[in-house]
């Protein structure tokens, strides 16, 4: 118990939200007309809402790709095992470069990068009170370039809508929780919401998680905080919200082989191979050892004003401005040639040496919409304009050699500029709208601007990289929604499209500075999304299917490489489709017993697929013996054809139980759908246990948490390298997760 401690954190997020922090008007109505009684989450068609109880019920520390295991499609990875450092997750086997993701409508993906890293934004569930996933193309308030799915998060309540006396809204509350587990992990949490006098309301939070990581030397020490204080009159709501964290986690990116991945003969699944190398003795013995901080150190703040006002019942305007700045680094003890630091005019030898490469970032910008509701029509215009710097450099600080070399010497430096910027109007029309029957037609049109700038040197080759790249996208949507007691039919079609990020240059461009031409730049994206499905609703039950069609025209698939920091190698492919079936139920059995499921079968193809393979005799040797090739039609990595939830609620005096099963079929870890570069199926059964005590006055809980209860030895992700041995087998690396694992805590409310 020694990291027992207590720090100052949110029980409740922030309390209030105009309407133009709604998602979409479409989706609002929907979901407050066809919802079972209590489900796990609301489901209408191909979204899919929960609420902040839902998102911390089994909140024992883990990043929010794992909180949401219960959404149809999703499939959550980890490098430390335990889904608390880096974690990920992909929705229809679409990585989460390519999922937009927004908070109180501002954009959380990394202009660059084009990701969201929730390891620098530990507990921030605690901090929302709604979160609405959307598979497909999103709607133009989802960000800037809602591509394959896109995910809106609120630390703002949308159903708390803007009253005559809003200090009656909600009361003055504190809140603390704690709870340990396996691993020696911790999550401790202290916060409060506070009603001030004269229409002011503030919140706090300040969260603390530590876990060693089920992997040996992934051991994160993570930190965030939460706070906002606003305004809430009549008509006018003005809020500032801050928050933030900073993280140091061991690395686990550098993965482990299929027999330790899962336990053969006895072997340590825990094995990590990060920092490791050897040492010799005086006697002549070798001793393998490892850096004692291979580790990865990062910092992020943001900063959110929030501006609402309604002109009258019908007229509302809102203005977010933001600004985000993240600093850190990465430390790494390898062996590498010289060349790699950028030392030339030597012989190019393999040496140790320990380097950083750092990133200093910032981005800032401004959100605008006005919007317009009345029985029959609700209209929307609006646009954002966002920019970014960053700066990314490489010193080296250790050499395991007679060079002798500066004081954190420099060896690399290059530095990037993005303006993003959209203009986009929509609406919904209630053609018919009556007590049991409506019939809804919507439209989204926007238009958006994108400029990428980078100059100086790659990182890994030392060679120079200009470049200047533009992009004009159009991105249309429509739709069409019936609804007659408690059916729903909807169906809609959209068009996507979305700009390379940095790795995909990084990885694939060839610069010749003598002519000034490149070679290998990767195309944008489009995407044509097509999706129909139906719902039904009843007071105890609830049912829904919908059937999707993405089809892609030079969609960037991953190839199952990585680079040296963990970032996945892709390319574009002419021709690909995604296409499924998602199936959603929820029935409440009894007053005490509920059961929600879902399950998506789907088809996920590459056409005319063309890949060069490298053979190598053996493992031992790994000497060149040609080329083999792969041509056809074959199956996307990553890409699951079966993915399925059940969970089972029951509810008895102050005693909440729920048994969730998460079943993920084989995925193949290539495009080339090679049995011996594959990860298997698995499945995995979590148990929580929650008790309110029965004490007036205070909300008291007690919590336990049972993870993968049936101890599956599973990894939910990998890699592999273009490459096969004469034997048939290839050369890949997995991510090891925990097995049985078990949390308990409490928290408290007064």
């Amino acid at each position: 118990m020694k990291h027992f401690t207590i720090f100052l954190s949110a029980a409740l997020a922030a309390s209030v939200v105009a309407y133009a922090q709604t998602d979409t008007i479409l989706l609002t109505r929907q979901l407050d007309e066809v919802t079972v009684n209590a489900p796990v989450a609301q489901v209408t068609n191909n979204h899919t809402a929960l609420t902040n109880e839902q998102l911390n019920q089994s909140n024992t520390g883990q990043n929010l790709p794992f909180l949401l295991s219960s959404t149809p499609a999703l499939v959550a990875t980890s490098d430390d095992g335990l889904g608390i450092g880096y974690t990920y997750f992909r929705i229809r086997g679409t990585d989460h470069t390519r999922i937009n993701m927004t908070l109180n409508d501002v954009p959380l993906n990394d202009s660059e990068s084009q990701t969201v890293f929730w390891v620098n934004m530990t507990d921030m569930a605690s901090s929302m009170t709604s979160l609405n996933v959307q598979r497909g193309v999103g709607t133009s308030t989802n960000g800037s370039a809602s591509f394959g799915a896109s995910i809106n998060m609120s630390t703002s309540s949308p159903h708390h809508l803007i009253t005559s006396s809003p200090d009656s809204i909600l009361a003055s509350s504190v809140g603390l929780s704690f709870n340990g587990g396996m691993y020696n992990t911790f999550r401790e949490m202290v916060g409060a919401h506070i009603v001030l006098p004269n229409h002011w309301r503030a919140n706090a939070r300040f969260s603390k998680v530590n876990s060693d990581g089920f992997l040996y030397r992934t051991a994160s020490d993570l930190y965030s905080y939460y706070g906002d204080l606003g305004w809430y009159g009549a008509r006018t709501q003005i809020v500032a919200r801050f928050f933030g964290g900073s993280e140091k986690t061991g690395m686990g990116w550098d993965g482990v082989d299929y027999n330790t991945a899962y336990g053969v003969d006895g072997a340590d699944r825990r094995y990590n191979p990060a920092g490791e190398y050897t040492v010799s003795a005086s006697d002549g013995s070798d001793s393998t050892v490892y850096y004692p901080n291979q580790t990865d150190n990062y910092a992020q703040q943001h900063a959110q004003l929030f501006v609402n006002h309604r002109f009258t019942n019908n007229w509302s305007l809102s203005a977010t401005a933001h600004y985000t700045h993240g600093a850190g680094y990465y430390e790494q003890y390898k062996r590498k040639k010289l060349s790699y630091w950028g030392l030339l005019g030597v012989e190019d030898r393999k040496v140790y040496g320990m380097y950083r490469k750092h990133l200093d970032n910032h981005f800032f910008g401004g959100v605008l919409s006005a919007k317009y509701v009345s029985e029959a029509i609700d209209m929307q215009l609006g646009g954002a304009a966002n920019y970014y710097m960053g700066d990314h450099f490489g010193t080296l600080n250790y050499l395991e050699d007679t060079l002798i070399l500066p004081i954190d010497y420099e060896y690399y430096r290059n530095d990037a500029q993005k303006t993003d910027a959209n203009v986009y109007a929509k609406a919904n029309w209630r053609i018919i709208h009556r007590a049991q029957e409506k019939l809804s037609l919507y439209a989204d049109l926007q238009y958006r601007y994108v400029r990428y700038e980078r100059n100086g040197m790659n990182d890994e080759d030392m060679t120079d990289l200009p470049l200047k790249v533009d992009f004009h996208f159009f991105n249309p949507k429509a739709g069409l929604t019936y609804q007659n007691r408690g059916h729903m039919l909807a169906a809609s079609f959209a068009i996507a499209n979305r700009e390379p990020s940095r790795n995909n240059y990084k990885e694939n461009v060839v610069y010749d500075a003598a002519t000034g031409t490149y070679a290998g730049l990767p195309h944008a994206e489009r995407l044509y999304d097509y999706e129909l499905g139906y719902t039904y609703s009843h007071s105890r039950f609830a049912v829904g299917a919908n059937l999707y069609l993405m089809d892609y025209d030079n969609q960037l698939v991953l190839t199952g490489e990585y680079n040296d920091v963990g970032a996945y190698k892709t390319k574009n492919v002419k021709d690909s489709y995604r296409m499924g079936a998602e199936i959603t139920a929820g029935v409440k059995i009894t007053d005490w017993l509920r059961w929600d499921m879902n399950v998506v079968a789907s088809r996920n193809k590459i056409l005319n697929y063309h890949q060069y393979i490298d053979l190598y005799d053996d493992q031992d040797n790994w000497n060149w013996v040609g080329q083999d090739s792969v041509v056809g039609t074959t199956t996307i990595a990553f890409s699951p054809s079966i993915t399925a939830m059940s969970l089972f609620t029951f509810e008895v005096v102050g005693l909440t139980a729920t048994v969730q099963t998460n079943v993920v079929s084989k995925q193949y870890l290539d495009n080339t759908e090679d049995e011996n570069a594959m990860l298997r199926a698995y499945s995995t059964t979590n148990v929580n246990l929650q008790y309110l005590l029965p004490i007036s006055q205070l909300d008291i809980r007690l919590l336990c948490q049972l993870n993968n209860i049936f101890d599956a030895k599973y990894a939910n992700n990998g890699g592999a390298e273009a490459s096969r041995f004469m034997d048939g087998s290839r050369c890949c690396w997995y991510y090891a997760q925990a097995g049985i694992n078990v949390h308990a805590g409490f928290s408290i409310k007064f």
